[in-house]
């Protein structure tokens, strides 16, 4: 159940997907915990904290004992939930142990750790959806490889292309979501530095070298382990920013084709189980289209406040941090959302190659005069050709008359296979073999 604080009723685009579960209140409240405690532990590997210490922080840290909403609500007082956090696990470990809770560490070494833990596991199911869309579009582009349908620049039939790598080049951006979301999750650092990235105060208490103790505490979250401290050198933070917004954006280009073919005039698609009207009960709106596309239009403008947080002052930034935890959770959010649509819709998409064919036909044959320009100029001469493929063109519209009806009336055109030669079916280049190449990766 969502909590009266982490609402979701306005947010049918992540509501009960992995992402909203993964990135909760609750679930930052165990990534925190679970910063805490894996840096008592990485403090006893180096014999800096007993044994003992690391089982009761272990004990005490159950995300069930605290009260997120008590945490946000205390939070105001030192601008970070962190601090309150820290105060309630020290009392719950008790006097003995509760020493060697955060000892050395700053509010940001923790919550910076806990973010990342937070985009490793959310980002987990985003690639699991965005796997399964690639598959889906594969399969829509090996079925439909040959399904020629009006190629459209500028809103307007151009010439025609396949269905197959229509749905072949979303699949390319699919994967190149996919890689860049791979590539940026295996590189989430842990974040260790103390009150000004120096690691004094683990120096102070007692480490012999206290540069070994980031790589230590990477090792226990299954993070990477940070070259510098990066209070304020947030490459890892722009690095999701980046992964996320491109994601959101590549989804987006699949739904904005979805939804400009899906229109009750083109109907070329249609979703496998379309939504509902509150008014017009014959409507089947393309829900999961519309939902990814509302996902790519925010996505940029979160990741530009990220990426403006990359201006962080000093040693440790007044608002610059603090700028980056809702949008950096809503992105996540976003993201998740619309990779699971994305899966559903792909996997349920309807083609209908005949209204694709009929389309074809709309321009009376002209879709094809780019064709027709290069094979009647060695024919006719570049200025005939020219003046002809005019002349037919104009007739084609005011008569309403085919372009090969047209043309078959040209005396020196006689000996010419016009059907083949104006069959827009039969004039989609190199799309098969692009398709195929397309399909080869992997």
């Amino acid at each position: 159940m969502t909590s009266a604080c982490d609402p979701s009723l306005l947010a049918p685009g992540w509501a009960g997907s992995p992402a909203a579960d993964a990135t909760d209140e609750r679930a930052y409240l165990r990534a925190l915990l679970d910063a805490e405690t894996a840096l008592t532990r990485a403090q006893a590997a180096l014999g800096l904290a007993p044994p003992e210490a690391v089982a009761a922080v272990a004990a005490a840290a159950d995300a069930d004992r605290f009260d997120a909403r008590a945490l946000a609500e205390r939070a105001r007082g030192g601008g970070n939930p962190v601090i309150p956090l820290v105060a309630d696990l020290t009392e719950a470990v008790g006097q003995e142990y509760g020493p060697y809770v955060h000892r050395g560490a700053t509010s940001q070494d923790i919550l910076d750790t806990a973010s990342m833990l937070v985009a490793a596991r959310a980002l987990g199911p985003v690639l699991a959806d965005l796997a399964r869309t690639g598959r889906a579009l594969a399969r829509l582009a090996a079925a439909h490889r040959d399904t020629a349908l009006p190629g459209r620049t500028l809103t307007q039939h151009a010439v025609p292309t396949t269905f197959g790598l229509k749905a072949a080049g979303w699949r390319s951006l699919v994967l190149d979501a996919r890689d860049r979301i791979t590539l940026v999750r295996a590189s989430l650092p842990a974040q260790l530095g103390g009150a000004a990235g120096t690691l004094a105060a683990f120096g102070a208490y007692g480490a012999e070298d206290p540069t070994a103790l980031p790589g230590a505490y990477a090792r226990e979250l299954g993070l990477a382990a940070p070259l510098l401290p990066w209070h304020t050198l947030r490459t890892p933070v722009a690095d999701l920013a980046g992964c996320l917004a491109l994601a959101a954006g590549a989804l987006g280009k699949l739904a904005a084709d979805v939804l400009t073919l899906a229109r009750t005039e083109i109907g070329e698609l249609a979703e496998g189980g379309g939504g509902g009207s509150s008014a017009m009960p014959h409507k089947a709106n393309p829900v999961r289209a519309t939902l990814i596309a509302a996902a790519a239009r925010r996505a940029p403008q979160l990741a530009a406040t990220l990426y403006g947080s990359l201006v962080a002052e000093d040693e440790r930034p007044a608002g610059a941090w603090h700028a980056e935890w809702e949008p950096l959770r809503d992105l996540l959010r976003l993201v998740g959302g619309a990779a699971r649509d994305a899966a559903e819709l792909t996997e349920g998409l309807r083609v209908d190659p005949e209204a694709m064919r009929a389309h074809l036909d709309l321009t009376h044959g002209l879709i094809v005069s780019e064709r027709l320009a290069a094979e009647l100029s060695p024919l006719l001469g570049r200025s005939r050709a020219k003046s002809l493929l005019t002349e037919v063109a104009r007739r084609a519209w005011t008569e309403g008359r085919g372009l090969s009806e047209l043309l078959a009336e040209v005396p020196e055109l006689k000996e010419v296979d016009l059907t083949a030669l104006t069959d827009p079916a039969r004039y989609t280049g190199s799309a098969a073999a692009l398709t195929d190449r397309a399909l080869e990766r992997r």
